[in-house]
């Protein structure tokens, strides 16, 4: 599966979070705000680092914080549609 479009394009929004970043969640079965919002962002840069098979995904300041913050957004954005 996949963000469904309206997911992915406030998802974008998000200072870090691209297309690959995005490809990385669905690849991981991340494929919805509410499934990233229960992620945790480390356990996302480690499988992300496995998958891609470097480490550079956990080791990266820049896709820690991309990563941190994109599952902050999807748990406020969780949290105000309650």
């Amino acid at each position: 599966m996949a963000f469904n479009a309206t997911e992915k394009a406030v998802l974008l929004t998000v200072k870090g979070v691209g297309e690959k970043v995005i490809l990385r969640l669905e690849q991981m079965g991340i494929d919805s705000l509410a499934k990233l919002a229960q992620a945790n962002p480390q356990d996302i840069t480690e499988q992300a680092a496995s998958l891609v098979g470097s480490s550079c995904w956990k080791n990266s300041p820049q896709a820690k914080t991309a990563i941190s913050m994109a599952v902050d957004f999807a748990r406020r954005n969780i949290e105000n549609q309650s």
